[in-house]
């Protein structure tokens, strides 16, 4: 049988592994990254799978430091330091090459490319095909008719085969000829200097002209215009660049080609490090490659999505018709343009999948006995009205990984799919993949959340949720247009009568909005204190020009600061005009994988950003009305949630019995604190025990009290030292919550929804203390997301089933929003108090304030 040898660049491959994948996607439990290790694999079981190799070995470089460094020591020495975050997988990437069954190799004093260079010329003579794996265009000069280079495009997964033809096509060179056109090329990843004015171009240009560098050089004088001076005058880096660029094909290495053969991998060797690092998904991956005397060998159960499976295309009338017959789940992919709906592909299980040309679904997309697997369902359910999604991709990866910011569906696919890849050659084709691949996504994926202990959380809260908010999102909310162009006319009033007196307080015009003449004018011209240095001079954000008006009242600060709050208010009503529907309502999308606490966070507008605490931000609220058939809006919240969270948590005696007092909460603990009677409590003394309370809970430091009262760190580190003197169950629940979070990598709020924190164990100070105060926070938070997301879907639940025409609106921060129909008030606000006050049995019981007005504004309570 003849040898097909497999060679792999151990560090560029896994290094182009790190970058091409998110860290934040890929970390154990115990916090340790993975992603390159994950990236490696997945290369790894491709590349064994597709190309079947008989010898297999990989090249791993020891240190920069090489013969080529001795040439020239400022080799690479403009690469920045490796990543600690990198450095920590390598061990583990040995380890799995080694559990392949794989030999590798490393030699000190040369590259990896060197190694595989010697390795390839030893087999070429042995008659054996070479395949080498790697990111180095140097590379390109080891390619012959035996010799083939696979060069990643993009990542690790999209390999380019450079063969004499390729190279030929791309370079217009010969493989031989590519060395000599690097060197005049330069590298600036290696820190080999370049040729001023020459680039890829005239490099190339030069060495087809002349056929090699050699002869280029032999005729140096001929070389005319600017280009030819340049080359004349780097002609020692050229030559020293052709010398470092040369490949090494006689490594001191102590091999024979036979001892690289590779029959298969034994499951019993890579299991266990698959186990340790969580990459459950890769053991069905690798069932193609396994020994043939391993435990479970057997042909693949997946295919790689290929044009061969049954697929076609569908009018909506014969899906219609086929779904009728079908039992079990379909899966269903779409894209939206503008949220427009304009194909679609529906599979029926991973060799059958068709694609629809259509905007609409038929009935059996509002069926719920119809089950469905999708991808970020809400976001076509609120224009199409989809249900009975019984798995939704999106939300169960962000339940199994919520600290990363998207769930894109290839993100999804490429850390818990098959190894099969989208095929992205047309929107049509990577429909189809995309539904094919749904059906494993939902296997992995329920396998993760089962193994996590969050399939409740997911089966119970999430895809409810998901499909309340599509409805809520679908309704919308009224606002009053033309009360919104007056605030808009009426802050824009505000700026510009501001702008003129800041002008008349200077004595000239300037850009108000121009940091750069703002610096000019206060401190040149006015001479005012300096505030915070920074690179362009001294900074004017908010907070400065705030602690500058403190200071000195100038009239132009006060003028400087009224044009900032009624800028920003203008810009917020400004957004809501331009988002208000056909139907005169906002229809704003809620995120539901954006924050990692668990919390819904509000873009399209963001609602949840309409200013409560000022008169004029009261004002926007006001122009969120009851739409027509509804009398009024009921808002209802939460009173001091978080509070009564960690008094839940933390099983403090003292709070608990604060909450069971009905008393003031922060006057009663105030009281306790400073030793004097509720009553006695000053507005000073509350808002500090307010601030320390609701601060501990997002791991405030007595630096940050400090700060937030105006007093001097001592005195907050008192303040906090009788706090916790008073309230001990606080002080050993914060404590704890760190430690136990540091050893299993992750928080759990009340209903066991995860966040993990991998930094807790990070070398850096810093990052460890941030994630230290997420731990923190993360319980608290998270636990309150859960109650408020509970009582949506309780509350919404006793409206249909009391047959009520009243709607919930919108859900903000701890509020709920309900459209009241007349008739139906008393009735509601009972009904909403009660099923949000149920939500969940705290030790101290949830408190529920509701209000009923025209108006948002008008409903606050």
């Amino acid at each position: 049988m003849s040898k097909r040898l497999l060679l792999i660049d151990g560090h560029s491959m896994a290094y182009r592994a790190f970058y091409a994948l998110p860290a934040e996607n890929f970390t154990t439990a115990q916090g340790q990254h993975t992603n390159a290790i994950y990236g490696f694999a997945t290369m790894l079981l491709s590349l064994l799978t597709s190309e079947k190799p008989t010898h297999v070995a990989v090249a791993f470089d020891v240190s920069r430091k090489t013969f080529r460094s001795e040439i020239f020591p400022d080799y690479k020495a403009n690469r920045a330091k490796t990543p600690d975050e990198f450095r920590s997988q390598m061990s583990y990437l040995h380890e799995l090459v080694s559990a392949f069954g794989i030999t590798q190799f490393e030699v000190e004093g040369y590259e990896a490319d060197d190694i595989l260079a010697t390795i390839a010329k030893r087999a070429e003579k042995e008659g054996a095909e070479v395949l080498i794996c790697t990111g180095d265009r140097d590379s390109f000069q080891l390619v012959n008719e035996k010799t083939t280079v696979l060069y990643p495009k993009r990542g690790v997964s999209d390999l380019a085969r450079m063969t004499p033809e390729a190279v030929q096509e791309k370079y217009g060179m010969s493989p031989t000829q590519y060395p000599d056109f690097a060197a005049l090329r330069g590298d600036p990843s290696d820190n080999l200097p370049s040729i001023p004015g020459v680039g890829e171009k005239t490099a190339a240009k030069w060495v087809v002209e002349y056929g090699s560098l050699q002869e280029l050089l032999s005729n140096v004088d001929k070389v005319g215009g600017k280009v030819g001076q340049a080359l004349r005058d780097s002609i020692d880096n050229v030559i020293r660049n052709r010398e470092l660029t040369q490949l090494v094909a006689e490594v001191p290495l102590d091999l024979s080609i036979d001892a690289l053969a590779w029959a298969g991998v034994d499951e019993n060797q890579t299991n266990p490090i698959f186990d340790r690092l969580e990459f459950k998904t890769l053991k069905d991956r690798m069932k193609p490659i396994l020994l043939k005397n391993s435990v479970k060998a057997s042909e693949p159960e997946f295919q790689l999505f290929t044009d061969q499976m049954s697929e076609g295309v569908l009018t909506p009338a014969e899906l219609d018709s086929k779904i009728a017959g079908h039992t079990g789940a379909v899966s269903l992919a779409f894209t939206l343009d503008d949220e427009k709906l304009h194909r679609y592909a529906v599979a029926f299980s991973k060799e059958d999948v068709y694609l629809v040309h259509s905007s609409t679904m038929g009935d059996w997309a509002r069926d719920k006995s119809v089950e469905k697997i999708a991808h970020d369902a809400k976001s076509l359910a609120r224009t199409n009205g989809l249900a009975g999604v019984v798995f939704d991709t999106s939300l169960a990866a962000y339940l199994v990984n919520p600290g990363v910011r998207a769930q894109e569906f290839k993100d999804v696919q490429e850390r818990w799919g098959d190894g099969s890849a989208i095929n992205f050659s047309s929107p049509e084709q990577e429909l189809l993949t995309s539904a094919r691949a749904l059906f494993t996504l939902k296997d992995s994926l329920t396998r993760e959340l089962k193994e996590r202990n969050l399939w409740e959380l997911f089966i119970n809260m999430e895809l409810p949720v998901a499909a309340l908010l599509a409805q809520m999102e679908s309704v919308g909310i009224a606002v009053d247009r033309k009360e919104l162009e007056k605030l808009a006319s009426y802050f824009q009033g505000e700026v510009d009568r501001e702008t003129k007196a800041a002008h008349e307080a200077v004595g000239h015009e300037f850009n108000v909005a121009s940091p750069k003449q703002l610096q000019v004018v206060l401190f040149d011209e006015l001479k005012l204190p300096k505030t915070k240095k920074i690179k362009t001079g001294f900074t004017t954000d908010a907070e400065s020009l705030d602690w500058l008006h403190q200071k000195t009242g100038h009239p132009v600060l006060t003028s400087l600061l009224r044009i900032r709050e009624t800028k920003k208010l203008g810009t917020t009503v400004e957004g809501l005009l331009a988002e208000i529907a056909s139907d005169g309502r906002i229809h704003t999308h809620f995120q539901q994988t954006v924050a990692a606490t668990g919390r819904l966070s509000s873009t399209g507008p963001n609602l949840q950003n309409i200013p409560v605490r000022t008169e004029e931000g009261r004002t926007i609220r006001n122009c969120f009305i009851a739409g027509k058939g509804y009398v009024g809006l009921l808002t209802a919240d939460y009173s001091q949630i978080e509070m009564r969270i960690m008094a839940h948590l933390s099983h403090d005696e003292k709070l608990l019995k604060a909450f069971e007092s009905g008393e003031d909460l922060h006057a009663t603990i105030a009281g306790q604190i400073f030793g004097v009677q509720p009553h006695d409590v000053d507005p000073e003394m509350r808002r500090q025990i307010k601030a320390m309370s609701y601060g501990l809970a997002y791991g405030l430091s007595s630096y940050g009290l400090s700060a937030q009262l105006d007093i001097s760190p001592p005195a907050a580190q008192d303040l906090m030292d009788k706090y916790f003197e008073r309230f001990g169950g606080i002080r050993d629940y914060l404590k704890v919550v760190v430690e136990d979070a540091r050893k299993t990598g992750y928080t759990e709020t009340i209903m066991g929804r995860r966040r993990y924190l991998p930094d807790l164990m990070h070398d850096n100070r810093q990052r460890r203390e941030v994630a230290e105060r997420m731990a923190l926070n993360a319980p608290i938070q998270g636990s309150a997301a859960d109650i408020i997301k509970l009582a949506m879907l309780k509350v919404h639940a006793a409206l249909e089933k009391q047959e009520l025409k009243s709607r919930l609106l919108l859900q903000i921060h701890d509020e709920l929003i309900v459209e009241v129909v007349k008739g139906e008030e008393l009735q509601v606000s009972e009904l909403v108090k009660r099923e949000m006050g149920n939500a969940y049995p705290l030790n101290a019981p949830l408190d529920v304030s509701a209000g009923l007005g025209l108006t948002w504004h008008e409903a606050a309570h």
